[in-house]
């Protein structure tokens, strides 16, 4: 079980930002596998909340939604969607926030509202739902994409959940009231990208094993910063394959192969 999936080694190194203890604000999809592989491997502490109102769950099988069952069958209290937003995301309970985007930008910005002009807008995307509130409150965000060019523009055509803005690092959000530190880490398909502490702007700090820096930055509207210690991505183990492929996606919903 030594072959992996670039989507595989992308779920193993979201899990792995992730501490034993974490309370997590999970979304359906990437995000979801990731932490549900986290605390089946190095992290059972994990607090899972769901924004449908689960906290503390624990569920015996991956969640398909948000209001699967099985995330009431022993979590630590089921309440209601107000109670999750106002009181432990709002209230600066969330440790880490994960989330998605149509476009990602060089400051972290996220874009899930339009693409193009928002009054007459090429496509309309779903909108925010709880992302704008996990991208400002959030202690930590993770942020998952493909990396494709389209994904990844120098400037998002609408700002739904805000990075470092236009740049200033924390300086720049805390002028504004949010008290969130902002995205701590993008993870694509090819490499892994963090944030530098001043300008908020992307820095490229880790590529998949047989990806090229050339190849990165051609799915990049912008370029890219690279770190001084660029490293390769350690693979995964034998064992978080085995419980992707047998236990969170035997029918390969999430997980292409």
């Amino acid at each position: 079980m030594n072959n992996y999936t670039a989507q595989e080694l992308m779920m193993v190194r979201a899990a792995r930002e992730l501490k034993d203890g974490d309370v997590v604000f999970v979304g359906i999809g990437l995000p979801n596998l990731a932490c549900n592989l986290a605390r089946r491997t190095h992290s059972p502490n994990l607090v899972l909340i769901y924004e449908s109102g689960a906290v503390g769950a624990v569920p015996e099988r991956l969640p398909v939604s948000i209001g699967d069952p099985c995330l009431a069958t022993g979590a630590l209290s089921i309440c209601g969607m107000g109670e999750i937003f106002n009181y432990y995301l709002q209230g600066g309970k969330i440790d880490v926030g994960f989330l998605q985007g149509a476009q990602i930008d060089r400051y972290g910005n996220i874009n899930t509202t339009v693409i193009g002009y928002y009054q007459n807008p090429k496509v309309r995307l779903p909108g925010s739902g709880g992302a704008c509130e996990i991208a400002v409150h959030a202690k930590k965000v993770v942020i998952l994409s493909p990396q494709k060019k389209r994904n990844f523009p120098e400037k998002v055509d609408f700002i739904t959940s805000p990075g470092f803005l236009n740049g200033g690092g924390k300086a720049a959000r805390l002028k504004l009231g949010m008290p969130g530190a902002g995205p701590s880490v993008v993870i694509t398909d090819q490499a892994v990208y963090q944030f530098d502490p001043e300008s908020g702007e992307m820095i490229l700090t880790c590529l998949y094993p047989g990806i090229t820096l050339e190849q990165v930055q051609a799915e990049l509207g912008w370029k890219i910063k690279v770190a001084e210690n660029l490293s390769e991505c350690p693979l995964p183990t034998p064992e978080e394959l085995r419980i992707i492929r047998e236990e969170l996606d035997p029918e390969h919903i999430y997980i292409k192969v």
